[in-house]
Formats: structure tokens, C-alpha cells, sequence
């Protein structure tokens, strides 16, 4: 009876020391982050309308600043613009001389990770063609923001397209039924 009592204590330490280490390892696993997606929110929101009131300045070299390094800049009817002087020479044209832009956010959405989020919204603009025309445009946009290793937002793809349709390409004019080559032949005969 002795030997067994013995046993059995042992077996209770042995059961108390692995259900310890089992607690142990679930509490030293990764812990949850806090969930800041509303101050992050804010700060996106305040960096969007940032970016918009130093564009409406006419700043390009400040509103280059907005973009990250390895930005991504998907402009209308263009090619993908992916380095910051390419992407400059973008918002150069686009806010040169008798021109206007301005944005609006209408979402903002931050990840739960703290990292990532996104702005959608409106345009508005007012621009010259290749003629040197004055044409508004309206349109909608889409911006994916990466917090930065300093906590500050930048955004790392950018695009945008108009609501306007797309204007029909010229036509010929057609040919005059009456100069058609039969007639113009009957004509000098």
C-alpha cells in the first residue's frame, strides 16, 4: 500500500508540472496587439487631407513626399508610374500652371494589424488637353497606405479614373456619293 501512495503522489507532481509548463507556453505565445485602428484612422485621415491641401498648393515636390519610396502610381489612360521621378513628373503635369485639383475621402479603412489601410474617394479637376484646352474632369480614386517604420503613413499605390466617358475617336468624313470613281470616270470620257 506504501509503494502505491507513492506513486500516486508522484503522478499528481507529474500531472501538476506538465499542466504548468502547458500554461506557460500558451501564455508566452504572441500577445494581441492593441487595437489602434481608430487613432490609425485619424492619422490616415489627417495625412489624406494633408496630401490634398499640398497639392492644391501647387507644392509637387511636397506632394511627391506623400508616396513611399517603392510607391506605385496608376494614373489614367498612362502607364504604371513606379519610381519617384516618374511619379513627380506626373503631378508635375497635373499641377502645372491653370490647372486645379482637389479630393475628397469618402472611406478610410485601416487593417487591424496597424499597417496597412485605404482611402477611397472623389476628384475633381480642372486640366488642359494636348491642345492647350481647358477640360474639368470628376472622377474617383484609390489610395493603399503602409505605416513607416516612424509611424508615419505613406502612400505606397495610388490610382485614379475619371467618371467622364471616354471621348469617341475622330471619324473620317465620309465620301460624296458623287465622286465616286464610276461617276468622276463618266465625267471626263
Amino acid at each position: 500500500m506504501k509503494q502505491f501512495r507513492k506513486c500516486g503522489f508522484q503522478s499528481e507532481v507529474v500531472t501538476t508540472v506538465c499542466f504548468a509548463a502547458i500554461l506557460l507556453m500558451c501564455g508566452c505565445g504572441k500577445s494581441t496587439p492593441p487595437d489602434t485602428r481608430a487613432a490609425d484612422d485619424a492619422a490616415l485621415r489627417d495625412a489624406d487631407a494633408q496630401w490634398a491641401k499640398t497639392a492644391a498648393s501647387k507644392d509637387v515636390d511636397g506632394t511627391v513626399s506623400f508616396y513611399s519610396d517603392d510607391a506605385v502610381l496608376l494614373p489614367t489612360n498612362a502607364p504604371r508610374t513606379s519610381d519617384k521621378q516618374a511619379i513627380r513628373a506626373v503631378w508635375a503635369e497635373l499641377l502645372a500652371p491653370g490647372t486645379t485639383l482637389s479630393w475628397q475621402a469618402n472611406k478610410i479603412e485601416v487593417a487591424r494589424s496597424g499597417d496597412l489601410g485605404y482611402v477611397t474617394g472623389v476628384y475633381q479637376a480642372s486640366l488642359k488637353d494636348a491642345q492647350g484646352k481647358p477640360v474639368s474632369d470628376q472622377g474617383k480614386f484609390l489610395e493603399v497606405w503602409k505605416k513607416q517604420s516612424d509611424g508615419k503613413w505613406k502612400c505606397i499605390v495610388d490610382t485614379y479614373n475619371s467618371d467622364l466617358p471616354v471621348p469617341a475617336p475622330p471619324t473620317k468624313p465620309a465620301a460624296h456619293p458623287r465622286h465616286h470613281k464610276k461617276s468622276h470616270a463618266k465625267r471626263h470620257s
